[in-house]
């Protein structure tokens, strides 16, 4: 909105030069992210009073670990902060013309509001469960397809309408199954190696990406401040992504392809940062406040988006590897269980308890020594993501 005003401004008069910064990606998203905090730490207080009025209250199930028990009754859905954080600062900066921006946008409130309902069933319901997985399941489906069949024609067009063209003619040629190379799949590392992955094949990876990514992130999100520091750093890395991708310039350096309109993600990513670094104020341990699934589901659901859109879909996997890891532990032990239940009669663990971050507990780290090393891990990871910027 703001970016959209200064243009009108320099148009009417010559006196309002000065606003010529506007048109700065950089300049915004530094402006981004400083009012997604200041909109989180003024209003962190407000919320979790309302919060803590409302009795919404987080409920530990009965079978987790001892320690957390003492956190029954924390306010929970704090994830609402962040995301009128990241809502009020995005459309206050970005160009709104971008269809990038808003495709985020709608995966980020559509993933939100089914967080929104589990949260409100545990809270209201009495029931630590929430929604049911298939129920859950349903949506985030619905969600990831739609975002995936629109991305799988938008990565080469700049403009809704040629979107809308192409998705038809597809549906008349008999769905044709040819995607621009812009579209293939990025081996980091390699500078010429991509794979073609076609239209089923695109939709297919962006729908596991954007739903994988939203679940492995509310699964992470289980100690105080756990997940919303790794959801930061990624986040700001594939910013860096979308940034470079975006420009014509640094793209053919780099040669990654170049994707028209990219670039303005930065100013989403700066604001996922700099909300996500104000809920750290009332989330670090011991926690005032808990993101719940509102946060978790919705951040995640962004990142993969994200991913997708910068073609980055594998290097999001390596600097997000403490939500990859996260989310196989809980399969691992699920498949393990049910396995030794069928063969020996009895269902034995693979882990202590999953998610993994539980079973570092039960092994005697304390909270806040898996909270710290699983940061570093995931800035190790996010240097290492990075670094296949230049490394190919």
């Amino acid at each position: 909105m703001l970016y959209s005003l200064a243009q009108w401004l320099q148009d009417q008069s010559p006196a309002f030069g000065f606003f010529r910064v506007f048109q700065y990606l950089t300049f915004r998203a530094v402006m981004a992210a400083m009012t997604a905090m200041l909109i989180g730490l003024a209003l962190g207080p407000w919320v979790i009073r309302r919060l803590t009025e409302l009795k919404i209250g987080q409920p530990i199930r009965s079978y987790g670990v001892d320690t957390h028990h003492v956190k029954s009754g924390t306010p929970t859905m704090g994830g609402v902060l962040i995301l009128l954080g990241i809502g009020v600062s995005t459309l206050l900066w970005f160009d709104w013309s971008n269809r990038f921006v808003w495709i985020v946008m709608l995966v980020t409130v559509g993933f939100g509001a089914i967080g929104w309902v589990d949260d409100y069933r545990k809270v209201v319901g009495k029931n630590p469960e929430g929604m049911r997985s298939r129920e859950k399941y349903f949506w985030q489906s619905v969600i990831g397809l739609v975002a995936a069949i629109y991305l799988a024609f938008s990565v080469s067009e700049t403009s809704n309408l040629r979107v809308l063209e192409l998705f038809v003619r597809w549906v008349q040629s008999g769905f044709s199954n040819a995607l621009p190379p812009k579209a293939d799949l990025m081996l980091p590392f390699f500078k010429t190696i991509t794979y073609p992955l076609g239209v089923f094949g695109f939709i297919g990876l962006t729908y596991f990406v954007i739903v994988g990514a939203s679940n492995a992130v509310n699964l992470t999100d289980g100690l105080d401040g756990l997940a919303i520091m790794p959801v930061v750093m990624v986040g700001s890395a594939l910013g860096v992504f979308a940034y470079i991708i975006g420009r014509p310039d640094y793209s053919r350096y780099l040669l990654f392809p170049y994707i028209p309109g990219a670039g303005e993600l930065l100013i989403f990513c700066a604001a996922m940062a700099g909300a996500g670094l104000a809920f750290l104020w009332f989330n670090t341990h011991p926690a005032q406040v808990f993101m719940g699934d509102v946060g978790a589901l919705a951040l995640g659901g962004a990142l993969g988006t994200i991913a997708v859109i910068t073609r980055q879909e594998i290097v999001l996997g390596i600097m997000g590897g403490v939500f990859v890891v996260e989310a196989l532990s809980v399969m691992a032990q699920v498949i393990w269980f049910k396995y030794t239940r069928r063969r020996y009669g009895e269902g034995r663990r693979f882990f202590k308890m999953a998610p993994l971050h539980h079973h570092f507990e039960k092994s005697g780290w304390k909270e806040t020594q898996v909270v710290v090393r699983f940061w570093i891990i995931t800035m190790l990871l996010c240097l290492i993501g990075l670094a296949s910027l230049k490394l190919r």
